[in-house]
């Protein structure tokens, strides 16, 4: 029987196979995986978050049992509002955010509410595999922009919005960029924020990584430039825990929100509330900033380690960018080896990492790789870098 379906898929799922590859040598006790983006179980807060359970449970629990309404948990959406004071964003409130399944489902809501097939969208180049993966569901024409050491090419895009006026919107991650780990300047923010503001697109930032800086300084969300021409995206997946899978959107925008909303009660009716309460009774119970504190110390420990074994077992021309938070290092191997081919290889020898191809659109035998420090033993690290030192010296000299 042939299935007749009803979307013709006109882009094949490249990112999707990766994520599939990725998770698989994540979940294998025989693969040194450093291609995920996992963060360290050793930091979750297993205790706490027990006694929140049984919090909950005896003081709401028939609530916590029962549907709920789509946007979220009050008190978790009014915690969050305050939050975005520490990014310099002080007019946030409760009714701005709406309560997702991680900010993976964030990416699938914004693609439903305003993508049509053939409409342009520009992300950065390269950018979040996900984020590709989820926007290519709804067919769009993607427009990459090149993005510098010091965040995005701002002479590119401004030609990109010249070139491409009626784009509905562009996708940045602007602390820790994924997958290069790379920060915005301020310079940067600051002219990018300039030009979006003489155009019509809407600007999705989103910010999973920013609380995770160990070195260095930050700068603000573009949602302190912008206003409600800001669609700002969160998780708690990368501070607290992935597996309760709540993320969120700050949408400020009425008119986005109320189709943001409409799409979520169609998709799941609401994210799981017991879960949000449980999470929201641990944030009014704990202190978030002493915990994220023992995170970025144990994160700053991990990619100083995994730095010096990159400098200690890699051969000469194989370069990396050093990090100051997050939970990557982006790395690039010399002409005449691409990443594919160490993907492939590191995988024979038991090593996992990724490689850059996932993330662009169109590049393919790219010589850039992602390679994640957070959920990595040291000697998982030290043993998974001399192979993939003896890896890259095998591949240069055939």
């Amino acid at each position: 029987m042939e299935l007749k379906l009803s979307k013709k898929i006109t882009k094949p799922d490249f990112q999707g196979e990766f994520t599939a590859s990725i998770l698989a040598a994540a979940a294998s006790p025989d693969i040194i995986s450093f291609a995920g983006g996992l963060p360290n179980p050793v930091s979750f807060p297993v205790e706490e978050m027990d006694a929140a359970v049984h919090k909950v449970m005896q003081e709401k629990g028939a609530v916590a049992l029962q549907y709920s309404n789509t946007q979220g948990y009050q008190p978790l959406r009014a915690w969050i509002a305050k939050r975005y004071e520490v990014l310099g964003v002080n007019d946030v409130v409760a009714d701005d955010i709406i309560i997702t399944n991680g900010s993976q489902q964030a990416l699938e809501m914004v693609g439903a509410a305003l993508i049509d097939p053939g409409d342009k969208i520009l992300v950065e180049n390269p950018t979040y595999l996900v984020a590709l993966q989820s926007f290519h569901l709804f067919d769009p024409e993607v427009i990459p922009v090149q993005i510098n050491p010091d965040g995005i090419d701002c002479d590119k895009l401004q030609a990109a919005i010249d070139a491409n006026p009626e784009a509905k919107f562009i996708y940045v991650i602007p602390n820790f960029q994924n997958p290069t780990g790379l920060t915005y300047s301020r310079e940067v923010r600051e002219r990018a924020a300039e030009i979006f503001k003489n155009s019509n697109l809407l600007v999705l930032e989103d910010n999973p990584y920013s609380e995770l800086r160990f070195a260095g300084e930050g700068g603000k969300s573009f949602g302190y430039y912008l206003g409600e021409q800001c669609c700002m995206f969160g998780t708690f997946s990368k501070i607290v825990s992935p597996g309760m899978r709540i993320g969120w959107i700050c949408c400020r925008n009425k008119e986005l929100k109320a189709k943001l909303l409409s799409y979520k009660s169609t998709a799941d009716l609401h994210t799981n509330i017991f879960c949000q309460m449980v999470l929201a009774q641990y944030l009014a119970a704990y202190d978030l900033d002493q915990h994220i504190e023992k995170t970025k110390v144990l994160y700053k420990q991990k990619a100083e380690f995994m730095m010096d074994c990159m400098r200690k077992y890699l051969p000469e021309g194989v370069t990396f960018t050093p990090t100051e938070g997050g939970m990557f290092l982006w790395a690039e191997l010399p002409d005449g080896i691409t990443a594919v081919d160490l993907y492939r290889a590191g995988l024979k020898r038991g090593v996992a990492i990724c490689p850059g191809d996932p993330f662009y659109e169109y590049e393919r035998n790219v010589r850039t790789f992602r390679i994640n420090y957070s959920n990595s033993t040291d000697e998982a690290i030290e043993t998974g870098m001399k192979v993939l030192g003896e890896v890259c010296s095998e591949l240069m000299a055939k």
